[in-house]
């Protein structure tokens, strides 16, 4: 996909002198000081692999502060993760910016990401960004199960997400296991209950589900009634109720807990490439991203509808509080690179 240039760099004024009598040493100070590092990247390279809606509101609000302009190579955070990977230091990105994290610690196991300014990883929680300091957490999203409220009653829904893969719920489950979102989900089991198991509970979902591309085709069919159940991340579900208006909803979403894998919270980041040669520009987005008054914006709009991850932020009014949900405690770490999750899927015949 080509890139996509959201806005124009405003053009410098040119630095002259409106006073005969500056010396040629002060006109000199005040064009140093009228550009700082950042500004003087003509622009940025975002390998975005986040939702457009999210990212077009980020670069705006960034452009317009800061002037920088961002051109956007918007994919997949797989198929952009593996790009990277191939491009090595050839690479024309500055920054990498995804929706999970396995993406990231795949980056950083290559040793292809800087450091994050410790300012900018302070703004975060210890758990919500990069092990070795080289990626930030920008937001936080869980999964959870979407069900069709005509069909089936929230108190019948499984204690578990992995009862899902059980002979009983078959022809009545939506999932979309070719989604990048899915593949955390996969990391979790592996993580909690082994690998041999995370396959079973895959050939079960082979059995029982219909299969979709995306999760914006699992809500909408939980929502129309083509499937009882469906697994999601939380987003999907408030995006579809804006669009059909909340009156026209046949459809709610459950939340697991007790620390269920159902329940798994997954963080989106941002990282800087090594080998970009706008360091500082691409540092001062990456700051951008976790300002206090940038997660406002994101968790104000109804846009994102994921967690903000900088202390003080309250999350969209639509969101179930955070501190009332109960994700199993999986690190980053455990999550893993998405690797073994992709092999699991190709074993289980979904993809």
């Amino acid at each position: 996909m080509l890139p996509r240039r959201h806005a124009l760099l405003p053009s410098l004024l040119g630095c002259r002198s409106t006073s005969r009598s500056l010396t040629l040493a002060a006109m000199t100070a005040i064009c140093l000081m009228a550009v700082s590092p950042a500004a003087q990247a003509a622009s940025l390279t975002l390998y975005a692999a986040q939702h457009e809606q999210t990212v077009d509101m980020l670069i705006k609000a960034f452009t317009g502060e800061t002037g920088i302009e961002v051109e956007i190579h918007a994919g997949e955070p797989p198929e952009l993760a593996s790009q990277l990977v191939k491009e090595g230091a050839a690479s024309p990105a500055d920054v990498f910016f995804t929706a999970n994290s396995p993406e990231l610690m795949l980056l950083s196991e290559k040793k292809l990401l800087a450091n994050v300014s410790p300012m900018t990883l302070a703004s975060v929680p210890a758990q919500d960004r990069g092990p070795a300091g080289d990626w930030v957490g920008v937001l936080a999203r869980e999964n959870v199960l979407a069900f069709n409220t005509s069909m089936i009653q929230e108190a019948a829904l499984p204690a578990s997400l992995l009862d899902l893969a059980k002979p009983e719920w078959k022809g009545k489950l939506a999932i979309a296991p070719t989604d990048a979102d899915f593949l955390p989900l996969i990391g979790a089991v592996v993580a909690l209950k082994g690998k041999s198991a995370a396959l079973d509970w895959l050939k079960g979902l082979k059995e029982n589900a219909a299969i979709f591309d995306d999760n914006e085709g699992v809500v909408a069919a939980v929502d129309r009634g083509a499937a009882a159940v469906g697994i999601i991340n939380n987003y999907y579900w408030p995006r579809l109720r804006l669009e059909k208006g909340a009156d026209n909803m046949h459809s709610a979403i459950h939340h697991f807990g007790s620390g269920d894998v159902g329940a798994l919270m997954n963080v989106s980041g941002a990282a800087v490439l090594k080998s970009s040669p706008n360091q500082d520009a691409a540092q001062t987005f990456l700051a951008f991203l976790v300002k206090k008054s940038t997660q406002e914006m994101l968790s104000k709009t109804d846009v994102t509808f994921e967690y903000p991850l900088v202390a003080g932020v309250s999350a969209n009014p639509m969101l179930k509080p955070i501190d009332q949900l109960h994700p199993p405690q999986i690190s980053i770490q455990q999550l893993g690179d998405d690797r073994e999750a992709a092999q699991l899927l190709r074993e289980a015949g979904l993809i």
